[in-house]
């Protein structure tokens, strides 16, 4: 059997992560091409035999197909297809001499400056979206708007361009955390985005973004079990500490915590003294900029913080008094964080031993994987049984491996 080409096996990969069909496929391919251009398309079949032939690597799509991938999987055409190939002259896909070249125009004339409002406002309820879908279906909307902003701030004129920059470095971030959560950033899209974001925050100028946009970075660290790397950023988005709001201080001094109980000379001293810092700032933050609310949007947020530390440094009767506290007044709506805490909670709960509670924690949390495809979250289940192997050979363990089982 000849192997599949490596942009032809990525093709495949990206349309089944997001649990799609070919057909579920050439429908988003069809909706991102948007306009007059869309009646154009060929039939749905024929496109439905096109992605067949791509995702066996017979050829590679041509324009505007390459284009209208790299809209629906948000990605840049370099990550997607690798080095563009020569294009066979004599092969032509069926009806497409009279679409146009790219989805749509690119935009001509002055950028105003009201967009850039236009997208911050919108901010909040991707936010509010992410907890309750997950990263699944909010990748396409975010990707849309990301590229976007990012192709208008190449032609906008200052003050606009900076304006423009300030909310790319929110879009760019919140990408990548997106990725991140689908269980992505092994694979450089999460990286590639949140680079992007300091990239955007040094050409903005402004000292608040550079600094969110490290602890950004750090926060990939962080999944990556890099934990010297997480201080790093974490104390170089700290660098005129004293000019930034309470906000960036703040993320800046969690993840420098979440660095240092990574660390194998643990410190928890260190840990809780930089949580306390975290925590007397909570109070202060009243800035404006939508982006980076975790701390005012999450209830507890720095107990969130501390029991997770708490669980890295074997602490597991503190973290579970914190996580029982935590849990019993966060809202319902927001079930992937939750998820997540459940199961850290879990974790925590493993260790002692309680396996009965375990065991009711991993069950109930395991249905919402499916409802937000959140990698992280079934991350965070997969990793129970590892404090579980004193009880592995029990009823209670044996009914654990069963619940974990269907995440391998």
């Amino acid at each position: 059997m000849t192997e599949v080409p490596p942009w032809a096996a990525r093709l495949r990969a990206e349309r089944r992560e997001r649990d799609w069909s070919q057909r579920d496929l050439a429908r988003e391919l069809v909706k991102a091409i948007g306009g007059e251009t869309r009646s154009r398309l060929p039939a749905r079949e024929s496109i439905i035999r096109n992605i067949k032939k791509w995702e066996a690597g017979e050829h590679q799509p041509k324009d505007p197909y390459r284009l209208l991938y790299c809209r629906v999987f948000g990605l840049e055409e370099a990550v997607l297809f690798g080095p563009a190939e020569p294009q066979d002259r004599n092969t032509v896909e069926t009806d497409t001499s009279t679409i146009d070249p790219t989805p749509y125009p690119p935009h001509h004339g002055p950028v105003a400056p009201e967009l850039v409002m236009y997208f911050l406002e919108q901010l909040p309820g991707h936010y509010k979206a992410d907890m309750w879908l997950g990263p699944r279906h909010l990748i396409p909307t975010v990707a849309t708007q990301a590229q976007l902003i990012k192709e208008l701030a190449q032609v906008a004129d200052a003050p606009v361009r900076r304006g423009l920059l300030g909310a790319g470095v929110a879009y760019a971030a919140l990408l990548g955390w997106l990725y991140q959560d689908a269980g992505d950033f092994n694979l450089n899209r999460s990286r590639l985005w949140r680079s992007l974001a300091l990239d955007m925050a040094h050409r903005s100028q402004d000292p608040q973004l550079i600094s969110y946009a490290l602890t950004n970075k750090a926060m990939l660290a962080v999944d990556l079990e890099d934990g010297r790397t997480v201080v790093d950023y974490a104390e170089a988005a700290l660098t005129g500490e004293s000019k930034l709001c309470p906000k960036v201080r703040i993320l800046a001094l969690v993840h420098q915590a979440h660095g240092h109980s990574m660390l194998p000379a643990q410190n928890r001293d260190l840990v809780d003294r930089l949580l306390d810092q975290a925590a007397d700032l909570v109070d202060r933050v009243d800035d404006e900029h939508p982006w980076g609310n975790a701390c005012r949007r999450t209830l507890g947020y720095i107990d969130v913080q501390r029991a997770t530390a708490y669980l890295r440094l074997g602490a597991y009767r503190e973290a579970i008094a914190l996580w029982d506290r935590i849990l019993g007044t966060a809202p319902e709506s927001a079930r992937r964080d939750n998820g997540v805490f459940w199961a850290r909670q879990a974790s925590a709960l493993a260790a002692l031993p309680e396996p009965e509670r375990v065991v009711q924690i991993a069950s109930a949390t395991a249905s919402i994987v499916e409802g937000t495809g959140s990698v992280r979250l079934r991350q965070e289940l997969k990793a129970i049984p590892r404090r579980a192997t004193a009880w592995v050979g029990t009823a209670s363990g044996r009914e654990l491996t069963e619940i974990i089982s269907q995440f391998a």
